[in-house]
């Protein structure tokens, strides 16, 4: 390769790396691995909290005294621009977390180092989880934890309203009736982000999603989906369901925490929020009321992911495998709130804590995210239309979803 072509294509990859996973190798040979007894690891996260930066840090505290490396945590202000950047320049993290927004970006890109060849027991990470973390047919990273979502309900302003358990909604109609009877004096029924990432459980309940399961096909623009937007939009239109920014709040659980919402959408971080920001309220989580097709609710995690120009990949493939072990996925939830993802792990954090029964049971019906290159900004897109679903057609957001949608698969694969 040209000095001069070299130049250029380093500069255009260092701009565009973050949005289209360009390859930080330019095919150049593969990094020249550290044979030293003892290695020296970088671990990049994009933590929650001090919480869960202290629970990752003793972890590879314990790490060190059990293989002799040395590992030091960092925690990242804005991980997609630091690891575009990091990619670009040659020096990335040996380790780092991955979204499900930026997987195929980065795989696609050939930044990420695929391991999940070197794990005898991957199979005990549902096929799900897997197939998120799948490009090319190969298993590149594993997920470290898993969240589903369900309903969780102010338990006092559900009896004040006159309500019960036996009154927890199972039904589309079920919730639009109790979301009613729950709405007056400062209080929604339903409140919920203006996102893919909450709604799209209606799009799912209806029998519809964006994409056929091998992400190959466009599948938005579907009388299923229209079906599920519209049912949300009915909601909001009697008043009874409102987006979070509606009601001065940032997200569900704050508008749970201070009273403004009978019910929320979320996913099991509820708890470590609720416990850090609202301590003494009451709260259930049940399972989201199925829909016209039956239950349904949206999985999401990231994986423990590995430079391809990492020179300690063995290293850090070892780590992640101490990472991901039931034990230390067991004390991650324990720590900061996550569920394991390890299926065997996974039983025993539901036996551990009772409360999050629906959240757990949830993985079981579970929809996976879309990981197709480029589809993060089809989504961006799709979330900013969908802020405007009070008012606009369902069907012309489904149509341009289905448009933007079918153009970035012809890209991305």
């Amino acid at each position: 390769m040209g000095t001069r072509t070299a130049v250029a294509a380093f500069a255009t990859c260092a701009a565009l790396l973050a949005a289209t996973g360009c390859s930080s190798s330019f095919g150049d040979k593969e990094p020249e691995q550290d044979k030293a007894g003892k290695q020296k690891l970088t671990v990049l996260i994009a933590t929650s909290g001090d919480t869960e930066t202290q629970a990752v840090k003793a972890a590879a505290a314990a790490y060190e005294k059990k293989s002799g490396n040395s590992v030091t945590v960092e925690t990242a202000k804005d991980m997609n621009q630091q690891l575009a950047q990091a990619f670009a320049g040659h020096k990335p993290p040996d380790v780092f977390y991955v979204n499900t927004d930026q997987f195929a970006n980065y795989a696609k890109g050939g930044s990420l180092y695929p391991y999940g060849d070197r794990i005898s027991d991957a199979d005990d990470f549902s096929q799900q989880l897997r197939t998120s973390f799948s490009y090319d047919g190969k298993l590149v990273c594993l997920p470290k934890d898993t969240s589903t979502l369900g309903l969780a309900i102010n338990t006092d302003l559900w009896k004040k309203a006159g309500l019960t358990e036996k009154d927890y909604p199972k039904s589309w109609e079920e919730l639009k009736t109790v979301a009613d009877k729950l709405t007056g004096k400062g209080v929604t029924g339903l409140v919920t982000s203006d996102e893919y990432q909450r709604l799209g459980v209606f799009m799912k309940q209806a029998g519809g999603w964006l994409t056929d399961p091998s992400q190959k096909k466009m599948t938005a623009d579907s009388p299923e989906n229209a079906k599920g937007l519209e049912f949300v939009q009915s909601m909001l239109k009697s008043g009874s369901m409102k987006f979070a920014k509606q009601v001065d709040t940032s997200w569900g659980g704050e508008a749970l925490g201070k009273g403004k919402a009978a019910m929320t959408i979320e996913g099991n971080w509820l708890q470590g929020g609720m416990k850090l920001d609202y301590p003494d309220v009451k709260y259930a989580i049940a399972p989201l009321p199925a829909g016209p097709a039956g239950q349904g609710t949206l999985a999401f995690s990231n994986c423990w992911g590995v430079a391809a120009d990492s020179a300690h990949r063995d290293a850090s493939v070892d780590l992640v495998k101490y990472l991901t072990s039931a034990k230390q996925q067991i004390a991650f939830a324990d720590a900061f709130g996550v569920m394991p993802s390890r299926t065997s792990a996974l039983k025993t954090y539901a036996e551990k804590v009772p409360a999050a029964k629906a959240w757990v049971e949830g993985s079981a019906y579970a929809q996976g995210p879309v990981t197709i290159a480029g589809f993060d900004k089809v989504l961006s897109q799709f979330n900013t239309d969908l802020q405007s679903l009070r008012t606009a057609d369902p069907k012309k957001i489904l149509a341009d979803l289905q448009r933007n949608g079918e153009q970035a698969i012809a890209k991305g694969n």
